[in-house]
C-alpha cells in the first residue's frame, strides 16, 4: 500500500494496486473508492482527510 497526502487540498489517497480503474463509487461526499475489473480496490480517496481525522494515519502499539 502507498499513501499520498496533499496538504494544500487536504486529500489523502491510499493506493493498493497498479491495476487499471474500471469504476469509481462515491461512498459519501468525502470518500471515493476505485475498483479494478476483478472487483478489487485500486485506491481510496478521502477529501478533508486531516479535518475528518483520517490524517495522519494513527499508529497503534503492537
Amino acid at each position: 500500500m502507498k499513501t499520498d497526502y496533499d496538504a494544500s487540498d487536504d486529500i489523502l489517497v491510499l493506493h493498493f494496486t497498479d491495476k487499471p480503474v474500471s469504476r469509481e463509487v462515491s461512498q459519501d461526499w468525502n470518500l471515493n473508492i476505485a475498483y479494478a475489473d476483478d472487483g478489487s480496490i485500486v485506491e481510496i480517496v478521502i477529501l478533508d482527510a486531516k479535518a475528518s481525522g483520517a490524517w495522519p494515519i494513527p499508529q497503534h502499539a503492537a
